[in-house]
């Protein structure tokens, strides 16, 4: 199995987030470590995720949360460690009137396809990104699309406790990748 990286969005993910749940129950998951986790510089948090995917014993995946999606396309722009796949959940829009001025850095996104497996999933009423975003950066990425219905931003706040249908997806993203891939 490959190594699983939890890349929580701006504020880490807090105890009530799926990703902090998934990873508090499953020791194989660990969460990158950038230097500030409110005040965001994509800089550092590329080369945090450089440095989680280099540790890494085989070419991990990715568990990405709304900023962190962003993360990703970025690192893929200037980056070249293989990575298996990229699970990205609720894709913020900078556009958006909710999107965060810390998280200005990121804002002018890659739009390269991915030289991995990628899979978003968006939610219908998600405040920082529409579905139509997630599914414009889908066809940009090459990534495959899922919708999760009205669960706002897919967070803490949604009440999905450890989001049982995403766990479901992401287990069935993972079993598509195939060993050759990353």
């Amino acid at each position: 199995m490959n190594d699983i990286i939890i890349l929580p969005g701006i504020g880490g993910s807090g105890e009530a987030h799926w990703q902090t749940r998934w990873e508090n129950a499953d020791p194989h998951l660990r969460r990158f470590q950038p230097g500030d986790w409110d005040r965001p510089q994509l800089a550092d948090w590329i080369q945090a995720l450089d440095s989680a995917i280099a540790s890494a014993s085989e070419p991990p995946l990715l568990a990405a949360h709304s900023l962190a999606c962003l993360l990703v396309a970025h690192w893929h722009a200037v980056r070249t460690r293989p990575v298996a796949g990229a699970f990205l959940v609720a894709v913020p829009d900078p556009t958006s009137a909710a999107f965060p001025a810390e998280a200005a850095s990121f804002a002018k996104v890659p739009t390269e396809r991915f030289r991995f497996p990628s899979l978003i999933v968006a939610s219908s009423n998600d405040p920082f990104g529409t579905i139509g975003y997630a599914q414009m950066r889908a066809a940009q990425w090459g990534s495959r699309f899922a919708e999760a219905g009205a669960v706002a931003h897919i967070n803490g706040k949604s009440g999905l406790s450890d989001w049982p249908e995403g766990r479901a997806l992401f287990r069935s993203f993972a079993q598509c990748i195939k060993p050759s891939e990353g």
